[in-house]
């Protein structure tokens, strides 16, 4: 295979936001790297999947050492792989604690790094981080401390590189997501939590995956926090 063609990193790929950004990504030609804890092999000869957890550094040095044996190159990471857990603040564990910060956190840091040593030696690439309105708007009903920390990180951290990257070719920006329709959701609770968004509805996985393609070909923007969220980052309703 040719290395011109264009590579995107994507974690939490097996399902969801994730699965639909693997596609999204072949439709438009590029070859894919797909992670996540227990990712299945793909018959399109275009993705390699990689089975791992995102929290250990062993698998995000595996994940981009065998696209570029594979494929070459990185140009586009897009790290969607993520947890969410609401509930009360002070009835948070330990466990609750380290596993938000890993998957959040760590699991941002270990690709990213190395990802980005990749694209900055190249002169040019994208980083995407999928984050949550909740950050910015949170909603009463719906207590989540860790979401905040963690999440909240990412919106930080992306306009910081965003700006230490800023000369070199390679852009860093958010995806900011509301209350989207995924497997994580039980359709009983989707009246519900339609009722937490101002339109009145759920959002829709293609609604995240047309907001990162528009990013990825937006060249001049970077440390940008796109809110796809249904106005809920517009203030209170």
């Amino acid at each position: 295979m040719s290395s011109q063609q264009k590579v995107a990193i994507i974690t939490g790929a097996s399902q969801g936001i994730g699965e639909g950004l693997v596609r999204a990504y072949r439709e438009r030609a590029y070859r894919v790297v797909a992670t996540a804890r227990s990712i299945k092999q793909s018959s399109d000869e275009g993705v390699h999947t990689v089975a791992g957890d995102i929290v250990n550094p062993e698998t995000a040095e595996r994940v981009v050492r065998e696209a570029l044996e594979r494929f070459g190159r990185v140009d586009t990471l897009v790290n969607n792989a993520g947890v969410f857990l609401a509930k009360p603040f002070v009835e948070f564990t330990q466990e609750d604690f380290d596993h938000n910060i890993g998957v959040n956190v760590a699991g941002f840091f270990h690709i990213t790094q190395r990802a980005a040593r990749e694209m900055l030696k190249q002169g040019s690439g994208h980083i995407v981080n999928i984050t949550t309105s909740l950050v910015n708007q949170p909603i009463a009903g719906v207590p989540a401390a860790l979401a905040s920390i963690t999440k909240g990180g990412l919106n930080a951290v992306t306009q910081g590189l965003a700006i230490e990257f800023a000369k070199t070719g390679v852009r860093v920006n958010a995806v900011s997501p509301g209350i989207i329709k995924t497997p994580m959701h039980a359709p009983e609770k989707h009246e519900f939590l339609s009722a937490l968004n101002p339109v009145g509805r759920m959002g829709e996985i293609r609604d995240i995956v047309d907001a990162v393609l528009y990013l990825e070909n937006a060249n001049f923007i970077t440390g940008e926090i796109l809110h796809i969220d249904g106005g809920s980052n517009a203030g209170r309703w």
